[in-house]
């Protein structure tokens, strides 16, 4: 049986377009605007990121890093991660949603549990950003033989040699890093080298699914749709900010943001 992330890239190739993923962190600013951001959202985003709330970054820049903060002064644990989750796919059982988050919270519930707590609320897939392969062989069969995603990260500087078998061990989503920085930085590489890079790793193997991430804006988005898909993160959590100090609706205020990033790769 494919999983709901493969067939969203099934469907997006069948339009001919680049998939829209999102990046939003759960619990910002609380568990009930997080959930009603997922739900908004998630019309017009073919597959939807949520961060675990942190306080220890690793590649989060300033935007990530303020979500996360007003995440956990309200008091958001990981059990109300896995509420949010579970919530959103009652009614939203197909539309993939993966969590993002580091190993120290999957270390601490123990990775089996952590797992079964995933599979039980519906999660579709998993990025450890401080796992990497080889390190992250164990789990991520783990994580296959509970149906879930484990998805693998690429980046500039990644030898070939090692892409390769990384290409070779990974499930149905890669995420290539299109830049050495933190999240939220403006692009350093031009777009047609980030492509040039890209297109070199997907010759490896086309069938695999491999989106870019940081540094996607609106003004950036257009210039890479060629991709088989297009994170876009610290602009949602920036626009939560500022809707938040103007005291808007934010669930509206990112519907309408996600709608017009979706425009703009059709």
């Amino acid at each position: 049986m494919k999983s709901n992330i493969a067939v969203t890239f099934e469907n997006c190739k069948k339009e001919n377009r680049a998939a829209l993923i999102t990046y939003t962190v759960a619990g910002d600013n609380t568990k009930n605007i997080s959930l009603k951001i997922l739900n908004s959202i998630s019309k017009h985003a073919d597959i939807l990121e949520l961060g675990f709330p942190h306080n220890t970054p690793i590649a989060d820049g300033g935007q990530i890093q303020g979500s996360s903060y007003r995440a956990l002064k309200n008091g958001i644990k990981l059990q109300n991660v896995f509420q949010i989750v579970k919530k959103f796919k009652r009614y939203n059982p197909n539309k993939p949603l993966i969590l993002m988050g580091y190993f120290n919270l999957v270390y601490q519930c123990g990775e089996n549990n952590f797992l079964k707590k995933c599979k039980s609320s519906g999660v579709d897939g998993l990025i450890i950003v401080d796992l990497p392969f080889p390190e992250n062989k164990n789990f991520a069969y783990k994580c296959k033989k509970n149906s879930i995603n484990f998805i693998q990260l690429l980046s500039p500087t990644t030898p070939i040699k090692r892409v390769k078998k990384i290409i070779n061990v990974s499930h149905d989503m890669l995420y290539y890093i299109s830049m050495l920085s933190t999240t939220g930085g403006k692009l350093k590489v031009s777009p047609k080298n980030i492509l040039k890079n890209y297109n070199r790793i997907k010759k490896i193997n086309r069938k695999k699914n491999i989106v870019i991430g940081f540094g996607i804006t609106n003004k950036t988005i257009a210039s890479l749709k060629k991709a088989d898909g297009l994170v876009v993160g610290s602009q949602l959590c920036k626009t939560i900010t500022n809707s938040l100090k103007k005291r808007l609706n934010t669930a509206k205020v990112l519907d309408n943001m996600v709608y017009n990033l979706k425009k703009k790769i059709i």
